[in-house]
């Protein structure tokens, strides 16, 4: 029997009740599909700094990186908004991103045909709407030097190389191989240097991949394009700012920030989390919807684990329990024939995920 280790990173706020109802899912799959899971648990974030004065200590990265995946809930909270911004769980967040070299963030934006009218976008726009945002992680405006403040100024500096923009740009074009052959590259060439390099190089990669169409978009345009035709795009490529915003917006295509999963991928290890943040003000109520967390570990079964078969069974236990009417609270509102607790919802996808 397989044996996979996989480091767990509950985190802060409603983390540890999402990521406790991805391992009972995971456990369900397992036990139906032939291969075990030993979990190391590890602490980031504002837990972390209250516990060891760090919210990032040196043996969650090593934990991390002798485990062949990552699954990571959320983190942060105003209990810590105060601290030095070094000592604050964004900046452990950061730091850890760095250190395991994770630089591609992969998040898919899928409307379930189930929750159609949780978006509020008409139905006609979103049906059918498939997005996989690629977005590099660890570069950027984010990483640039130099940085720094005084009282009446602040400054930051977005930096991109060419090996930085080519892994990035080879990892979306290998993506759009596997689903509908089109990237479009976002930037903003026509004011920022940064970005021109960013159009060149992505052109000279796509020379690489002639099966792929590359289509290249102004920030500004794709944000408006998200709402007016989604359908347009498949694989959406950009920077670390620009796909922090754009991926955030692409996901309220959904209806729900609580139902999108995401990948942050590097050449040693994954890591595995919701898009969604640690929100504390709901954190311990059993409300918070498990969906993201969920999909996040089918994610990491098809793409570190190479475990397609069960993230399909896990993926089908998802729409067959938004088709039978379960919602959490954030969509009850929604064709709900029954209103389930954080973990009567674990529970439901896990039973289906076992059958």
């Amino acid at each position: 029997m397989k044996n996979y280790k996989i480091a767990l990173i509950k985190g802060d706020g409603i983390g540890p009740e999402i990521i406790d109802e991805a391992v009972k899912v995971l456990d369900a799959v397992s036990s139906c599909c032939g291969f075990h899971f030993e979990y190391e648990e590890a602490l980031m974030g504002g837990c972390a700094y209250d516990i060891t004065g760090d919210p990032l200590p040196q043996e969650t990265i090593s934990a991390s990186l002798r485990s062949d995946a990552v699954l990571f809930g959320a983190i942060g909270g105003e209990k810590w908004d105060s601290l030095p911004r070094e000592k604050r769980p964004e900046s452990g967040l950061l730091r850890f991103r760095k250190e395991l070299g994770v630089y591609a963030n992969l998040r898919p934006a899928v409307v379930y045909e189930e929750l159609i009218n949780a978006s509020s976008l008409k139905p006609e726009i979103i049906k059918g709407v498939d997005i996989m945002v690629v977005r590099e992680l660890i570069g950027g405006i984010y990483f640039g030097e130099p940085k720094g403040r005084t009282d009446d100024k602040g400054w930051n500096t977005m930096v991109y190389t060419r090996m930085e923009i080519e892994r990035i740009a080879h990892q979306a074009f290998r993506i759009a191989q596997k689903r509908s052959k089109r990237v479009c590259s976002i930037d903003k060439a026509n004011v920022l240097d940064v970005s021109q390099l960013w159009r060149d190089v992505v052109t000279e990669i796509s020379e690489q991949y002639p099966d792929v169409e590359l289509s290249h978009m102004y920030v500004d345009n794709a944000a408006m394009q998200l709402v007016l035709n989604p359908k347009q795009f498949d694989v959406m490529l950009t920077g670390n700012i620009f796909g922090d915003i754009l991926s955030d917006e692409a996901s309220m295509l959904c209806g729900s920030i609580g139902l999108l999963p995401s990948a942050s991928v590097g050449e040693k290890i994954g890591v595995y989390e919701p898009i969604h943040g640690s929100a504390p003000d709901i954190a311990g109520q059993g409300i918070a919807n498990p969906i993201a967390t969920i999909s996040s570990a089918s994610m990491m079964l098809r793409y570190a684990l190479g475990e397609n078969v069960a993230a399909d069974k896990i993926d089908s236990a998802i729409k067959r329990a938004l088709k039978e009417g379960y919602r959490t609270k954030d969509l009850a509102q929604y064709d709900a024939k029954e209103v389930c607790s954080t973990s009567e919802m674990g529970s439901i996808i896990a039973n289906y995920t076992a059958k």
